[in-house]
């Protein structure tokens, strides 16, 4: 077992995250953004940059967080395919000069105007996620599935039927222990529940080979919209402690990737607009949240021998 994490939650400057890391003791980041791009829209000469920053440290980075087929795509959208593609395309080479074997992808944003289960629709995102999985099939990439706001993260059962579908060694689960508490279970008719995150992971852990740490507070309002507020790992409604004690006994040995999304949280408590304020506060949460997630951790070692 290893952690990382989405170091882009401390700065989107790349030596800042590897400063963040190497003061976490980690040799891992999970990249996302590099200043406001990414692996698969990066020009060569930035991408350049990127290796030979990295050339400097024992830091390396795990997997990519693409936006791969993800929240903001529509799976109806051909245009939003190709931009899938291409990025997956472009990045595929940089992932083999720098190591990584896995990206991290998702199933297309919600239906917004049909009924989302319908089976044409599947069809279509099912097809669409078949070939995006096959690009990596070929160049051995791990296309790691995560539970967002996407159809595979409507609910557990939508999960499986990706899994059934897609049938691909090279496509596996990334649980991210935060999404289900913000997303309705899409399961049968109005009104949805919130998801049980403990459930959802429970249903799908066989498959999980990595996993996201999120957590937050979430209600749903009288309008129908949810309110989230994100907290540090294990006082929300996550189910962190129980699902980390879990993968623990289950003889988990994979990555633990931090996602925190609290520099918002206290961003807004200052009151502040100030930029290199915020600046400050993004760096140091996302540190504390690392610091603070050892700590659960060796309590759940702990409890995971009982």
């Amino acid at each position: 077992m290893f952690l990382t994490g989405f170091a882009d939650e401390a700065s989107h400057d790349l030596k800042e995250q590897i400063r963040a890391t190497e003061e976490l003791g980690w040799k891992f980041i999970e990249t996302r953004a590099i200043g406001e791009k990414n692996l698969g829209t990066l020009s060569d000469a930035e991408f350049d940059e990127v290796l030979e920053t990295l050339s400097h440290t024992d830091v390396r980075f795990n997997c990519y967080g693409s936006a791969v087929a993800n929240w903001g795509k529509s799976p109806r959208s051909d245009a939003d395919f190709e931009a899938s593609r291409k990025e997956l395309i472009t990045a595929i080479p940089r992932m083999h000069k720098l190591g990584i074997r896995m990206i991290r992808g998702m199933s297309f944003r919600r239906a917004a105007d049909e009924t989302f289960d319908n089976p044409d629709l599947e069809k279509v995102i099912f097809a669409k996620i078949k070939e995006l999985v096959r690009i990596c099939e070929n160049e051995g990439i791990i296309y790691g599935h995560e539970n967002c706001m996407n159809y595979g993260g409507q609910s557990w059962h939508h999960t499986l039927r990706l899994l059934e579908n897609i049938n691909s060694d090279n496509f596996q689960l990334i649980f991210d222990t935060g999404n289900p508490t913000f997303n309705f279970s899409r399961l049968g008719p109005k009104p949805y529940k919130l998801q049980s995150s403990w459930e959802f992971y429970s249903n799908v852990k066989e498959f999980v080979t990595y996993v996201h740490i999120k957590d937050a507070n979430c209600e749903v309002l009288p309008d129908g919209s949810v309110k989230q507020v994100y907290c540090w790992a294990g006082e929300g409604q996550g189910d962190v402690e129980r699902i980390v004690t879990d993968l623990i006994r289950r003889g988990y040995d994979g990555g633990i990737s931090m996602e925190p999304h609290v520099a918002s949280v206290f961003h807004a408590q200052t009151k502040s607009d100030d930029p290199e304020a915020f600046a400050k506060i993004r760096y140091s949460s996302y540190v504390e949240y690392g610091k603070r997630f050892e700590k659960l951790l060796a309590k759940c070692r702990e409890a995971a021998k009982q």
